[in-house]
């Protein structure tokens, strides 16, 4: 739920930043309210299926799957509805600003990714914590993807390819969460890293080229 609230504020917040059409906004305020009603219905059913069956069953397990898969569900929904309506408002926006850097060269976002890996490799050194490949600060992981996701982003200036290329790189960094080799001040150091590196490099070449 508290996820679900602060999706909800954000999204609430952007409305009020792009002025949305009221029609639009109660189109998202409902897709809101449906997904919070999903989630409420779903911990109901877990309470009483915990209540009624402490131990495991799995006709426990089959009504649980499937009050999370009903949140799912309604969350999916929410997500196409939010697109469809802030798309149409966020991404010329995010397109003008993948253009103030231009297209990048070839030859630059090749050497943005090698200064990044090199960048990475140099801050463990002199942390002392992790190898090359594993561990330490920062991530190294987070920092190729993110700088992979920003060369894409730079080079194709398209807002949904950009968009996509950074959710695969959130992904491979909270892998390394999940699998516990980096804190998330590690990852987010690695991630700040990847992206500020290759915008540097990739502005020098435009400037140079």
């Amino acid at each position: 739920m508290r996820n679900h609230f602060i999706a909800a504020l954000l999204v609430l917040v952007s409305c009020l930043l792009l002025k949305v059409t009221p029609i639009e906004f109660c189109l998202l305020a409902l897709s809101i309210l449906f997904v919070l009603f999903a989630e409420l219905l779903n911990t109901a059913v877990e309470s009483v299926v915990d209540l009624v069956s402490p131990g495991f069953h799995p006709l426990a397990k089959i009504a649980k799957d499937t009050a999370a898969g009903a949140v799912l569900v309604a969350a999916c929904g929410a997500a196409v509805t939010g697109y469809l309506i802030l798309s149409t408002y966020i991404l010329p926006r995010y397109r003008e600003v993948l253009e103030v850097f231009g297209t990048a060269s070839d030859l630059g976002t090749v050497v943005s990714v090698l200064i990044v890996t090199i960048v990475v490799i140099m801050v463990k050194s002199m942390t002392g914590r992790g190898t090359p490949l594993h561990g330490g600060i920062p991530s190294g992981h987070a920092a190729v993807a993110f700088s992979i996701a920003t060369a894409v982003s730079v080079n194709t200036r398209d807002p949904l390819i950009s968009l996509l290329c950074i959710a695969l790189a959130v992904m491979v960094s909270h892998s390394r969460l999940l699998m516990r080799i980096h804190s998330m001040r590690e990852v987010v150091f690695g991630s700040l890293i990847g992206c500020i590196v290759t915008l540097v490099v990739l502005l020098i070449f435009k400037s140079i080229g």
